[in-house]
C-alpha cells in the first residue's frame, strides 16, 4: 500500500482522460469554501460564507452549482462563473442543516438537520420554501437516497433508521440497537446492501430486497451482519463504487476497509498524529480511498467537506488529507 500526501504531484486516481484536473471543493468551520487542485494541493479559489459554519456541501448532478448547508439555511453557489455571492438562498429552517443531497436528475434537493426533520426542496419551483417535510423525534444525522430515487433512509440521534417511501408518504423503521445514535448510513450503488454505524462503533449491514426501481414494491431490509468496527464513535461508512468494499471512519483515529464478500478486515489506516477520522471516500474506480481527519496540528478545523467536481465521490476533510492506493 502506497500513501501519498497532499504535497506530492501526480493525479489522485485514474478517473479518466482529459486535460482538466480533479478539483476539490472544501468548506468547514472557518466560514470559507475553497477550491483546490487535487493533484497539487494548490488552492485556486476561495469564497466567503459569512452566515455560519458549513456543515455539509454537495455538488449538483449537472456540476453547475454547489449547495452549502449551514445554520438555518442552504446556499447555492455558482461553480462555473466564479460568482462569490450565492445564486439561491433557501431559508426557513430553525436550526443547523447537517445533511444536503440531490435527486439524481437534479429535480429536487433533500436536507436534514437538528430541527428533527428531513425536507425536500423542488429546484424547479420559484417558491424557495420546502415542499415536503418528514418529521422525526430527534436530530437527523444522516440521509441517503436509495438508487431507485423513491425511498429515503434517514438516521437519527435516537438510533432509528426511518425509511420514507416518497410515493406513498408512508414510512417504516429499523432500530439496529437501543441506546445508540445512528451516525451514518450508506447504500451500495446496486441498492442491495445498506450499512449503518453508530456512536458505539458498531456496524450493521442489511440486505435490501426489491425496490431497485421506483415502480417496484417497497424495499425490505433484513439484518445480514453486525460487527464491532471501531472502539469509539464510528463517524462514517461508505461503500465503494464497485460494491466490493465498505470503508468506516472513527473517533478512534482509524479508517478501516472491509471486504463485502465476507466482511473481513482488508486493511486499517492509521497515522500517529491522527485523532478523529471524520470521513472517507473512494475514487470512482474504487482503487483509491481518501480519509479526512483532525490532527494535533489541525484540531481547530475539525470539520471540512470536499467533493470531486469531476467524479462521483464525496467526503469531509481537514486541510491535510491522505490519498491511499488500495492494493
Amino acid at each position: 500500500m502506497r500513501m501519498r500526501k497532499r504535497q506530492t504531484s501526480g493525479t489522485v486516481a485514474p478517473i479518466g482522460s482529459g486535460p482538466d484536473p480533479v478539483i476539490l471543493a472544501t468548506a468547514g468551520y472557518d466560514h470559507q469554501i475553497r477550491f483546490w487542485q487535487a493533484h497539487s494541493g494548490v488552492c485556486q479559489r476561495t469564497v466567503q460564507h459569512q452566515d455560519s459554519q458549513v456543515n455539509d456541501i454537495e455538488i449538483t448532478p449537472d456540476r453547475q452549482m454547489i449547495a452549502v448547508a449551514g445554520y438555518q439555511h442552504i446556499r447555492m453557489f455558482d461553480l462555473v462563473n466564479h460568482n462569490a455571492n450565492p445564486l439561491v438562498n433557501y431559508d426557513g429552517v430553525s436550526r443547523n442543516v447537517t445533511v444536503v443531497g440531490f435527486q439524481e436528475d437534479g429535480k429536487w434537493m433533500y436536507t436534514g438537520g437538528e430541527d428533527n426533520s428531513a425536507r425536500i426542496w423542488d429546484l424547479r419551483s420559484r417558491n424557495l420554501q420546502c415542499q415536503r417535510i418528514f418529521q422525526v423525534n430527534a436530530p437527523v444525522h444522516s440521509i441517503v437516497l436509495h438508487p431507485n430515487q423513491a425511498e429515503m433512509f434517514i438516521g437519527d440521534q435516537n438510533g432509528i433508521i426511518h425509511v420514507w417511501d416518497l410515493k406513498t408518504d408512508s414510512s417504516v423503521q429499523e432500530i439496529p440497537e437501543t441506546d445508540a445514535m445512528i451516525q451514518c448510513i450508506s447504500i451500495d450503488p446496486e441498492g442491495t446492501l445498506m450499512a449503518a454505524v453508530n456512536n458505539k462503533g458498531m456496524c450493521y449491514v442489511y440486505s435490501l430486497a426489491r425496490g431497485r426501481h421506483a415502480d417496484d414494491d417497497p424495499t425490505k431490509s433484513i439484518l445480514k451482519h453486525k460487527f464491532l468496527a471501531h472502539s469509539k464513535y464510528a463517524l462514517k461508512c461508505v461503500f465503494s463504487p464497485d460494491s466490493t468494499l465498505l470503508a468506516t471512519a472513527s473517533a478512534d483515529g482509524t479508517a478501516k476497509i472491509w471486504k463485502t464478500a465476507d466482511w473481513s478486515l482488508m486493511t486499517e489506516l492509521r497515522e500517529k498524529t491522527q485523532r478523529w477520522v471524520w470521513d472517507c471516500a473512494f475514487s470512482a474506480d474504487s482503487q483509491y480511498i481518501i480519509t479526512g481527519k483532525c490532527s494535533r496540528y489541525y484540531s481547530f478545523l475539525f470539520l471540512l467537506a470536499f467533493h470531486w467536481i469531476t467524479a462521483d465521490i464525496r467526503c469531509s476533510v481537514t486541510l491535510t488529507f491522505d490519498i491511499v492506493d488500495i492494493e
